[in-house]
């Protein structure tokens, strides 16, 4: 009976010491539709990075996997309607109007922190790196900067969590 009585206490306590062990979900998972792609001057104006009215999403998983895409609208189509096939221009305009990376994100609460921790990108000398990003989080608001760029422009990304 003793015995019994120690195998029922030991599987009671088991999902107890289990949920204390649970890590909770990353505070930023969910899915976050594109506000704003600014940037600022050196001036200290702020002009759109991409476009009147850029696209993107950010996808977040529970465990800070993320997915990041940012698409200026209106990029010319590719006239020979291959992408292999594209000219100068176009391939300009494909890159340049779209930023794209994924990887792992860890955030600093305490000094409002984001680090990218980018496994893959459109801009492949970012794989492999990691990049922080002071951040603001208002309700369902999430805004970060990016590191100023060599000619001054310091990038402002705009995010509303919408699930």
């Amino acid at each position: 009976m003793k015995m019994l009585t120690r195998l029922f206490c030991l599987a009671m306590c088991m999902p107890a010491q289990q949920a204390a062990m649970a890590v909770p979900p990353f505070p930023l998972a969910g899915t976050w539709s594109l506000v704003a792609a600014d940037k600022i001057m050196p001036d200290g104006s702020r002009q759109h990075d991409y476009g009147e009215a850029p696209s993107g999403l950010l996808m977040i998983d529970t465990d800070g996997r993320y997915m990041l895409q940012i698409y200026q609208q209106g990029r010319p189509h590719f006239t020979g309607g291959e992408k292999k096939t594209g000219t100068r221009q176009e391939f300009e305009a494909a890159v340049l109007g779209a930023s794209t990376h994924m990887g792992t994100l860890s955030m600093d609460e305490m000094t409002h922190t984001l680090s990218f921790h980018i496994a893959s990108a459109a801009f492949s000398n970012w794989e492999g790196t990691r990049q922080e990003r002071r951040y603001e989080l208002k309700g369902d608001e999430l805004s970060y900067r990016v590191p100023v760029r060599p000619d001054g422009q310091i990038p402002v990304s705009v995010w509303r969590r919408v699930h």
